[in-house]
């Protein structure tokens, strides 16, 4: 049977105000929970960097006791407002957003890590890191010992890479090749660590700014060494003004 136009903008209408409902509904039910385990996932990344996670573990907790956290600019000044004066919490910095801007222009969170059992001491400054790998965008969180130039650890991660290949830079394997690796030279330079080309698996071969590479994923680690030495460098002045405590 033919409809008249009225009757099937009317629908139309219905149906549209009806859908929209059950979005609106899915939207509020669902938002805690989504931003809940978004929190999770972010502060588990944060300190997965300087220990070994058990999904078990209450991470929140862990986080609540031995994580202090900043915002720095490129100066290495502490801020605490954005050009708004909207208060600028670490947890919330976009790093997407952030990555897109001059560097001069961005926000650099900082987290304190401090063990639960003595909390009168910073054992680690974990420093978020972002670039691009071969296909798509690759992150990390690097923590350095209080010394602030020896690597602590560092936990990667990549919206996507060849499986087996440059998605092995968030593997354990990988990860671990960086812990001991210091980012200045003797002169005070800052050279960051570099992923060499190749895999020669024989740590021996490697200076203390080098680490083994990954067989098939050259570029990948092109874009990983890109994306610490950049970090690094737009963290250096707040790296330094902090050495100077130590």
């Amino acid at each position: 049977m033919q409809r008249s136009n009225t009757y099937i903008l009317v629908f139309t209408a219905i149906m549209t105000v009806i859908i929209g409902g059950i979005l609106s509904f899915t939207s509020q039910v669902l938002g805690p929970a989504q931003k809940k385990s978004i929190e999770l996932d972010t502060k588990t990344q944060i300190l997965s960097a300087v220990m070994n996670i058990n999904k078990k573990e209450d991470v929140l907790g862990i986080y609540k006791k031995s994580i202090k956290s900043m915002v720095v600019d490129i100066n290495g000044d502490v801020i605490t407002k954005d050009k708004k004066g909207n208060p600028i919490v670490a947890e919330q910095v976009d790093l997407v957003k952030n990555y897109k801007m001059k560097p001069a222009d961005r926000e650099y969170p900082v987290y304190e890590y401090k063990n639960p059992s003595d909390t009168s001491k910073v054992e680690a400054y974990i420093l978020p890191v972002y670039g691009a790998g071969l296909w798509n965008a690759i992150y990390g969180y690097v923590a350095l010992e209080s010394d602030l130039n020896t690597i602590k650890g560092v936990s990667f991660g990549h919206v996507s890479e060849t499986p087996g290949l440059g998605a092995r830079i968030a593997t354990k394997e990988i990860e671990d090749r960086y812990k001991g690796k210091t980012i200045f030279d003797n002169k005070g330079d800052l050279v960051s660590v570099t992923m060499q080309k190749g895999e020669k698996k024989d740590p021996a071969l490697f200076g203390p700014h080098q680490v083994d590479g990954m067989s098939g994923a050259t570029l990948t680690g092109r874009g990983l060494n890109a994306m610490l030495k950049n970090y690094l460098g737009d963290y250096e002045a707040f790296i330094k003004k902090n050495q100077q405590h130590q």
